[in-house]
């Protein structure tokens, strides 16, 4: 029986040399483990002496005091921290949630937040998402909810519109100066893969503790994708409306205004939607900093083991996201609406003229009826008691018990505890040995340089130990990741009712924000590893799922068919020509799997784990910047390294196959 096999013929001449390369690295590195275990490896080359490592740390120290102080930069910080950016946050606060500064005119009922919210989702997408929008603020205002929520927007209504701007700005001066562009790549890779921590405590210390510091590491936080985004919107408008353009006598700043930016309209707008999630999910960590609202109750209630309220408080959270990214997505399809000239003024601004008249109609409604405007403690209908109850019953049932004592058991003391033990025995120029070893393999020579560079300066930053640890919990998360989305993205491929429901599934659960992972496994599984590892491989499990989907339903049908033609069986046909062409795209799962598996094992520190995740959270108490830059920067250079290797492997699969 046949098959069509898609193999990617490789030249003979320069496979020999790689292969004895990787030989060489390989056959090194068990050299040197070998020696280890038996014990006749000298000390320095099992772990770098203390003596041996540079005091990075200490130097950044001095930096930063030096750029702090003596160049006088938290004066300007400060300034604006107290000044403008307090201002805006002040006003939102007391519109939002009743904050008394000026111009004391809130708190806005929650009824008329509501009404508006539905007018504005019918507006993009209908009646579905106007009963999204406002059946979110009923549920956020019914379970006594509503106050914590506008805090939280608070911050959000403010981080995102200038992370737009500054996004925007730099993304324009990217796309005009290729120089400029050069010179941003790096930072823009570097700061999509530091851990959140690392934007927190520099925000802390050039800015004042609460809202103001919450924003600013928000805004930092959430302006790398705006800037690719609109870089790339940009790139790709045609020759010919440019021409347009310029036949028309349009000025440079018209270009800009009328040409460019309306073509680069759809990549903007999901820049924007990218920057609503990523605030939305900053403002929730920065709890860790003091920011009041949803996730700094959320944090109180999980270090509590309530898991009734955080539940409650969860669904808050992932409701808040699933509306925001619906609408935001809703905005990104929906084309401008013209209307033909001489057409009434009422009837251009229908939709906001209704958005105004609800909105006062409700500000009056609730002047009448006061529970439109805020719904107190004995009114709420919260029953984060009985959830806790119902869900604490649940666990101990003897089935669900036994199941999940049995999983702890064997996942820890047969599988995790072992395999990061073994991790930790590998001398250190083995491990980056074997690390050199795969990107060479997966990705070629450029991968490999840089995966020995990176890796090195992790092994002299003096917290190796740490980051394998770091990096133990990742790989097994998205080991186990692998063994269900895999499996899960093939069969629902395989129906195009089950594709699209698992795909949406998909989409939904990544817009929760990271820190809702958390609250299963801490009630299956309490405080422990298997814990970290079980809310790590949720969240990489997403991207597996969605990219394997994706992979297997771009195959062009004339491949299949013609597998099928020749006689392959199903399995032949998924495993010599579905999946070989599906690849490239599902490396994007694996690569978006490892870099969210990396941001979720630093904030699963909050469980209690021995790694950089943990002394990152140290650093928050103290001021120790240069610790704190170290550690991020040891958690990016992992991360990129993976992400290079991946990145450069689906490029030439892609070339291989003719799929560019």
């Amino acid at each position: 029986m046949t098959s069509v096999i898609t193999e990617v013929p490789k030249a003979q001449g320069s496979a020999a040399p790689r292969a004895t390369i990787l030989r060489l690295m390989l056959g090194l590195a068990l050299a040197l483990t070998m020696a280890q275990l038996a014990g006749i490896l000298p000390a320095w080359l099992h772990r770098l002496p203390q003596a041996a490592i540079p005091p990075t740390a200490l130097f950044l120290d001095r930096v930063f005091d030096f750029v702090q102080n003596d160049l006088g930069l938290i004066y300007v910080t400060r300034f604006i921290a107290e000044g403008p950016l307090e201002f805006l946050l002040d006003t939102s606060a007391n519109l939002l949630e009743g904050k008394r500064r000026w111009p004391n005119l809130g708190p806005i009922p929650w009824s008329a937040t509501a009404g508006v919210a539905a007018v504005v989702g019918y507006a993009l997408g209908g009646w579905r998402l106007a009963a999204l929008g406002a059946g979110t603020c009923v549920w956020t205002a019914l379970i006594g909810q509503w106050k914590m929520a506008m805090q939280t927007m608070s911050v959000l209504v403010v981080a995102a519109p200038l992370a737009f701007v500054l996004g925007l700005c730099l993304g324009i001066a990217a796309w005009k100066y290729r120089w400029f562009e050069r010179v941003l790549k790096p930072f823009l890779s570097v700061l999509q893969t530091l851990p959140f921590f690392t934007y927190l405590l520099p925000a802390v210390i050039f800015f004042k503790v609460g809202p103001t510091a919450g924003a600013v590491a928000t805004i930092i936080f959430a302006i790398p994708p705006m800037i690719l985004m609109t870089t790339l919107g940009l790139k790709k408008v045609s020759h010919e409306v440019v021409e347009a353009g310029k036949m028309s006598g349009c000025t440079r700043w018209q270009m800009l205004r009328h040409v460019y930016i309306p073509a680069a309209r759809t990549e903007i707008l999901v820049g924007v939607n990218q920057v609503i999630m990523l605030c939305l999910a900053m403002v929730v960590l920065t709890a860790f900093i003091g920011m009041p609202g949803l996730g700094a109750k959320l944090l109180a209630m999980m270090g509590s083991f309530k898991l009734g309220r955080s539940f409650e408080i969860g669904v808050t959270i992932v409701l808040l996201a699933v509306t925001l990214d619906r609408m935001s997505k809703a905005w990104v399809v929906k084309q401008p609406q013209h209307f033909e000239k001489g057409t009434p003024w009422w009837v251009r601004h229908r939709i906001p003229l209704l958005g105004l008249a609800v909105f006062v109609g409700f500000v009056l409604l609730a002047q009448l009826f006061p529970i439109l405007g805020s719904i107190g403690r004995k009114q709420h209908f919260s029953q984060g008691k009985e959830i806790d109850v119902v869900i604490k019953s649940f666990l101990a049932l003897d089935g669900i018990r036994g199941v999940t004592e049995w999983l702890r058991w064997f996942l820890n003391v047969k599988v995790l505890i072992p395999f990061r033990n073994g991790m930790l025995a590998i001398p250190t120029p083995a491990f980056i040995l074997m690390v050199v070893a795969f990107c060479y393999w997966l990705g070629g020579r450029r991968p490999a340089i840089f995966g020995a560079v990176f890796f090195s300066i992790v092994a002299l930053s003096g917290w190796w130990d740490r980051s394998i640890i770091t990096l133990y919990a990742v790989i097994s998360a998205v080991a186990l990741a692998t063994l269900i989305g895999i499996p899960l993205g093939i069969l629902a491929a395989r129906s195009e009712v089950w594709s699209r429901r698992v795909l949406l599934a998909c989409d939904t659960a990544q817009t929760f924000p990271s820190f809702i992972y958390l609250i299963p496994a801490i009630m299956l599984f309490g405080v422990n590893d298997v814990a970290v590892v079980f809310s790590v491989l949720i969240f990489a499990t997403v991207p597996l799922t969605r990219y394997t989907v994706e992979g297997l339903r771009t195959v062009p049908p004339e491949m299949t068919e013609a597998a099928e033609m020749s006689g392959s069986t199903r399995r032949q046909k998924l495993l010599s020509v579905q999946l070989p062409l599906a690849l490239p795209t599902m490396a994007v799962g694996f690569n978006q799997a490892i870099m969210f598996a990396f941001f979720m094992v630093i904030i699963a520190a909050f469980i209690g784990t021995q790694d950089l995740g943990q002394e990152l959270q140290r650093t928050l108490a103290g001021t120790e910047l240069g610790k704190n830059f170290v550690l991020g920067l040891n958690v990016s250079l992992m991360a990129l390294t993976f992400d290079m290797a991946i990145t450069a492997w689906a490029e030439g699969r892609k070339r291989a196959l003719g799929l560019e």
